[in-house]
């Protein structure tokens, strides 16, 4: 159950609505800001630098959770056909009442407004210092483009106290999920043993120090006189005197730098990228300044949240997309597109992009194809498709990559061209497009071996491999590519990954140690080399992969660098404490220790969380079973299937469970169970085959992998138990046939 180890979203923290009316009606919301070291504030800023205050003033950063309330409390009702509410105003302010599932009637006091445009959300503070967002907001778009309004962010959800999602749930928690990126100078104040929170911030909303770093000792600089370096923590203005200048001559029409290396603003991008970007932290209550993979761990292009090629897909925001352009592998930053204090863009429509290339050639119709002026000739259009999110939040890829329908047909992602001509195929889009501009040159598209990844399809452990070590691709690709090679020490598999552990990128190097779990146990004594990474994540990469090996099996000198890595490892999981997630990765690293004390404590932590947490259910009976405490396993596998009965991996856990115990035929509705609820995992029915086989009900056996292969019908396992199977009834020749297919495959 490794999957189970990633990063998750944590389900709910549970509570009751009447009970949660009571609690706040005893405990009213307060603001908590409080000085931290270090930070001086806005205002202090404002004395020295009034023009760059006054454009923050009117940015989104400043109302971040600073802005008035835009919605309308006079007592409105809204529906949506599964929900109601009404907003109304309060003597000690605003007050929303919201019908249940149940239903059951809440009043819930507003402590905060949550963003201003699109949409702006609203808090509620529980007595134990959570603060949870409420799950309608206003749409503040003007009327005429459909705002004005009160809308549920979840319209298809009936969701109740325990879910994930509900506005009780974890996920809607304020303090882990949002707090860092809409407050400054944050400190979560999580206390895990009494489980609740003293959050605090030296801003509300997102400030100079939030992008600057701690201004106290830059302000007691100018106080004296300006000598010496200026104490700010991350300069993001360039000084270095260069500039993105045309070359006369040159055919690409494309801007180059002229200057020193761009090394002097490292930090435009980096940051942007922990807000701007999908991040675990590795620290608590990180402050700007440090090098990006020191402080977060950031999302590779994983499935559900990018598309194959690269195309955003979930609420990703833009790092992770422009970390895949070739105009961050040029040396472009955010400020070089987007002012920095309004936000707002340097130029409005093409401008901002024929700063840096060229009019002539790239406002032509002969590049764009469509009529001047029209909405098909804006850069945007083709090269940063939008998605919206939140139901009113458009927001646009930043990879700017040219389109390729014929790529899109393949992995099944949306491409531009057909979203807008609708009535068109991918296939007339790519022949148009290879009229126009030529077809497509040089290397495979990496989304290819992406999507031959995901899928597990022959060769891809090949394909991957040689995107991992194609050093021409952004380090995204290459770190995705390791994190999808198979679980199976092929020659391809051992190649990327001895290739890239040493790898110039951080971000690649960390998804090689990663990777190194496909290798056999002693490939992992290459991880040692790493546990003085400059980086804090490859250190904490390298602590993990070596979890596993024996303490006396690391070289002597080469075990304190391992004890600092590791301390380092277990803080980045403690970080997210208050989630069960967090939890049940600490066990499994401490199980792998030998220290099982440890790892059962960590367990419970988990479920002391929450009791159903899956992850930690299955997981720990795991742990029970490894220690010969059958029934306790038992239990936990029974009551994660009575939690969770649509999780397929949950009955699949109990199969495995009653199979190891020699009760096959106990096994036998939990595998069908879980083929049902997930037939695109193909292990389930192939257990399900199995095990019929091993009961002797070979025909039923072979009734299961035929329907297992229509789904999957180069699913190689099962094609050559089918053969096994199809010996047994005397069928030689069609055995033979099957197994010439699976032979094929290899």
């Amino acid at each position: 159950m490794s999957r189970w180890l990633r990063w998750l979203a944590a389900l709910a923290f549970p509570c009751l609505p009447v009970l949660i009316a009571a609690t706040l009606a005893a405990n009213p919301p307060r603001a908590r800001e409080a000085p931290r070291a270090g930070f001086v504030g806005s205002a202090a800023c404002a004395q020295c630098h009034a023009p760059q205050h006054a454009d923050w003033l009117q940015s989104d950063h400043a109302r971040a959770m600073a802005a008035p309330v835009l919605g309308d409390f006079s007592g409105v009702e809204a529906r949506d056909g599964q929900h109601a509410a009404s907003f109304h105003r309060r003597a000690d302010g605003f007050a929303v009442r919201m019908r249940e599932a149940d239903g059951s009637t809440t009043e819930l006091p507003v402590s905060e407004s949550f963003g201003h445009d699109p949409l702006q959300q609203y808090l509620v503070l529980m007595a134990d210092g959570r603060r949870q967002a409420l799950p309608w907001a206003w749409d503040s778009r003007p009327r005429e483009a459909g705002g004005q309004r009160w809308y549920h962010l979840m319209p298809q959800e009936q969701l109740r106290p325990g879910d994930a999602l509900h506005w009780t749930g974890r996920d809607q928690n304020w303090n882990f999920m949002c707090a860092s990126c809409h407050s400054t100078g944050l400190v979560r104040g999580y206390d895990p043993v009494r489980d609740r929170y003293e959050t605090t911030w030296t801003e509300i909303s997102v400030g100079c120090e939030s992008c600057h770093g701690r201004g106290a000792a830059h302000v007691t600089w100018a106080r004296n006189g300006r000598q010496g370096p200026n104490g700010l923590e991350v300069a993001l203005r360039d000084a270095s005197g260069g500039a993105w200048r045309f070359v006369a001559g040159d055919p690409r029409g494309i801007a180059r730098w002229e200057g020193p290396p761009r090394q002097a603003i490292p930090a435009g991008t980096e940051t942007c990228a922990p807000c701007h970007g999908r991040a675990r932290p590795l620290v608590a209550d990180p402050v700007p300044g440090p090098r990006l993979l020191d402080t977060h761990a950031m999302l590779l292009l994983e499935r559900g949240e990018y598309h194959a090629d690269g195309q955003i897909q979930g609420e990703v925001f833009e790092w992770g997309s422009f970390a895949q352009s070739k105009m961050q592998r040029a040396g472009v930053v955010c400020a070089d597109c987007h002012q920095p204090h309004t936000g707002r863009l340097r130029a409005e429509g093409n401008a901002v992009c024929t700063q840096c290339h060229l009019p002539a050639r790239f406002e032509a119709a002969s590049h764009h194809r469509h009529a001047p002026g029209s909405e098909g000739a804006q850069c945007v259009a083709c090269h940063m498709p939008a998605v919206t999110y939140m139901g009113v939040d458009r927001r646009r890829d930043h990879a700017f990559s040219i389109p390729r329908p014929d790529v899109s047909r393949v992995v099944g992602s949306p491409d531009t061209c057909t979203a807008c001509h609708s009535g068109q195929s991918q296939e007339w889009a790519a022949a148009r497009l290879a009229e126009w501009h030529g077809a497509p040159r040089g290397a495979p598209h990496p989304g290819l071996a992406i999507h031959a990844g995901r899928q597990g399809a022959p060769g891809a452990d090949q394909a991957l491999a040689s995107l991992a070590l194609d050093r021409a691709h952004p380090a995204i690709w290459r770190a995705t590519a390791l994190s999808l090679l198979p679980n199976r020490a092929t020659r391809p598999v051992g190649e990327a990954v001895g290739g890239t552990l040493l790898d110039p990128e951080p971000l690649v190097r960390a998804a090689a140690l990663r990777a190194l779990d496909n290798l056999p146990p002693t490939n992992r004594m290459h991880a040692v080399r790493l546990l003085n990474d400059e980086v804090r994540l490859v250190r904490i990469e390298a602590a993990r992969a070596l979890a596993s090996v024996p303490p006396n099996a690391i070289p002597a000198p080469a075990r304190p660098a391992f004890d600092r890595a590791w301390g380092e490892l277990l803080a980045s999981e403690r970080v997210a404490a208050e989630r069960p997630e967090s939890h049940v990765n600490i066990a499994g690293l401490l199980a792998s220790r030998g220290d099982l004390a440890g790892a059962e404590a960590a367990y419970r932590e988990a479920l002391a969380r929450d009791r159903d947490f899956l992850p930690a259910l299955v997981n720990l009976a795991g742990f029970e079973e490894g220690r010969g405490r059958l029934e306790p396993a038992q239990a936990l596998l029974r009551q994660a299937v009575a939690a969770h009965p649509e999780a397929a991996d949950a009955r699949y856990a109990l199969a495995l469970f009653e199979i190891r115990r020699g009760r096959v035929v106990e096994a036998l509705e939990p595998l069908a169970a879980a083929a049902r609820l997930n037939p695109a995992e193909p292990s389930y029915r192939l257990t399900q085959a199995l095990a019929l086989q091993r009961l002797g009900r070979v025909a039923e056996a072979r009734a299961v992998l035929a329907l297992q292969l229509v789904q999957h019908p180069r699913h190689r396992d099962s094609l050559l138990v089918l053969a096994a199977l199809l010996r047994e009834l005397g069928e030689i020749r069609e055995a033979d046939r099957v197994a010439a297919a699976a032979a094929a495959l290899r």
